[in-house]
């Protein structure tokens, strides 16, 4: 009897209308177009600009553009895996009310955090519900309003966010297709580098944390850089190694979109053409916990049943990783 793998079987994806291009943003706060698009690859960002939506409207959005390309009845779903970081509030689960509001009224649904690693670990958590055979159909969506927790003053992480949504469908496959192996990694030595200093249990919201801007995205960009250009790589290297491929065989990298330069880093390091590496990080910018499903759901015209597929990520915390799928339709 062969084993069950974790394949997906369809992929959605959602951004908002409204775009922020750089030279919006030469408006905005003292930069250029071409001071951001040769050090982070970025052109424009999509934001929801909407009053009262927040990352649940993008997964909604995501979740159905999957439901009605897949023709998938919404009470087939055993589970909903919601993957952001920026939920709609705190306490309740975003996910929950993304399952409800798309008719899963048969799943149960929690919220995965872990920054920009959020979607990857989550194929891992999907994967094994899978491979338990416990459950036949899980959703996992990717999805974060960035411009919620960004300051439109601070130069260093306003041109890099912006918001979106994506989501996969995960089905046990009889082909050996699907997940084939992960690498994912934490060190807690990052906290520092990239957070939100006010609003959790350390420091509650006051009118100080507000008045102080401690609600809003920090990010120490070169201790961020540096540890995402070598983890980044190496674990994407790693699973290469680990199961015997070349860059001949590798069809496709799928890499978390921060930054061309860590892209290319790991591109190199895998020793693979940019004809190979997904990106759109120039139309989207950072997406967080969007990137991968966005790269799969503009991507997804080429790609073939058979295809090896690297997906690598790296988030705050620190939180980064690297897995190995098979395409599988």
């Amino acid at each position: 009897m062969s084993k069950k793998t974790a394949a997906i079987t369809a992929v959605g994806g959602y951004v908002p209308d409204f775009v922020l291009s750089n030279k919006l943003l030469e408006t905005m706060v003292e930069t250029t177009d071409e001071w951001i698009t040769t050090r982070t690859g970025i052109k424009e960002r999509r934001i929801l600009k909407e009053e009262g939506k927040g990352t649940s409207f993008l997964a909604i959005k995501a979740a159905e553009d999957l439901i009605e390309k897949k023709g998938l009845d919404p009470l087939e779903i055993d589970l909903v895996i919601m993957a952001t970081a920026t939920p709609d509030m705190p306490v309740a689960s975003t996910g929950a009310y993304v399952a409800s509001q798309i008719g899963a009224k048969n799943a149960f649904s929690y919220d995965l955090q872990a920054a920009c690693s959020s979607f990857l670990f989550g194929m891992s958590a999907a994967a094994s519900y899978i491979e338990s055979g416990r459950y036949k159909k899980v959703l996992l969506i990717g999805a974060d309003k960035m411009s919620s927790i960004i300051d439109y003053t601070d130069r260093t992480t306003c041109i890099i966010f912006g918001d979106g949504g994506g989501a996969v469908l995960f089905e046990p496959n009889d082909e050996g297709l699907g997940v084939q192996d992960e690498h994912l990694r934490s060190d807690g030595v990052g906290r520092q580098f990239l957070k939100i200093d006010a609003g959790g249990s350390i420091l509650p919201a006051s009118e100080e944390t507000v008045k102080n801007k401690q609600h809003y995205v920090y990010q120490d960009g070169k201790s961020v850089f540096k540890f995402a250009v070598s983890n980044m790589a190496d674990v994407s290297a790693m699973i290469m190694e680990r199961n015997g491929l070349t860059h001949e065989d590798v069809n496709w990298l799928v890499p978390h979109q921060a930054n061309k330069r860590i892209i290319d880093a790991t591109a190199n390091r895998m020793g693979l053409d940019e004809s190979k590496v997904m990106m759109n990080i120039h139309r989207y910018g950072n997406t967080t916990s969007a990137t991968l499903p966005l790269l799969l759901h503009d991507y997804q015209a080429q790609l073939k049943k058979g295809d090896n597929l690297i997906f690598a990520a790296f988030g705050g915390g620190f939180t980064w990783g690297s897995v190995y799928l098979k395409w599988a339709y």
